[in-house]
């Protein structure tokens, strides 16, 4: 952990260049040893209708944000990776609102939190960071309204030709895994996939799927698009 503590303020530099802009007695107190936290795969970051304690910054591994429904379902809003910010955690800081959704640990993850006084104050003051969070909240912003694009008009299985294209080789993950990322149900969307594996578009394993023809899984994507 001492090893580690030494190196946060480099670490940190690296990652959230912004932070260049501090004064060194800032930067110690953004890498205060109470602040470094870190959680295994699976753990909750943060829940809907809690108030937001401060602004993760994120050394590394990866957040995944998620909407609940009342019926169970979940769908993936984005993901939050080292040197990224997470724009439900801004609009909360920001507005002084709970969180909307849920953010779980998708792997092992070691993060500073920045507290809510000192993430005022920077936005009050250090102009650099400011643009860094805004920067982020835009680039957020246009990338949800891409997901309700997709949502409202795309039908599913050009959703998940979509997905599947965008993941590189073979695909190792379960059904329950696509379902989730899409705000769908497993049944569904392993009813898909096995009409994709009779069209010659993929092949199925044991939570694995291999892209066999990407031209034609390209064309199911962009069907009436």
């Amino acid at each position: 952990m001492d090893t580690l503590q030494d190196e946060l303020p480099q670490t940190l530099l690296a990652l959230y260049p912004p932070l260049h802009s501090l004064s060194v007695e800032q930067l110690a107190a953004v890498c205060r040893a109470t602040a470094l936290l870190q959680l295994p795969a699976g753990a909750q970051v943060f829940a809907e209708r809690q108030n937001c304690l401060g602004f993760p910054l994120i050394l590394a591994g990866t957040i995944k944000v998620v909407k609940s429904t009342a019926s169970g379902r979940e769908l993936l809003l984005y993901r939050v990776e080292p040197g990224e910010s997470c724009i439900i955690t801004s609009s909360c800081l920001l507005a002084r609102s709970p969180y909307s959704a849920r953010g779980i640990a998708e792997t092992p993850l070691s993060l500073l939190l920045l507290p809510t006084a000192m993430f005022d104050r920077l936005i009050d003051d250090n102009r650099a960071f400011r643009d860094f969070v805004f920067h982020l909240f835009g680039e957020r912003i246009a990338e949800l309204m891409e997901l309700v694009e997709e949502v409202a008009f795309q039908r599913l299985d050009q959703r998940l030709a979509k997905l599947l294209l965008a993941k590189a080789g073979t695909i190792h993950a379960t059904h329950q895994h696509l379902a989730e990322e899409l705000g769908s149900v497993r049944e569904i969307v392993s009813r898909l996939l096995k009409g994709f594996a009779a069209q010659g578009l993929v092949m199925l394993a044991r939570e694995q799927i291999t892209v066999i023809d990407r031209t034609g899984l390209q064309q199911v994507a962009e069907i009436n698009r």
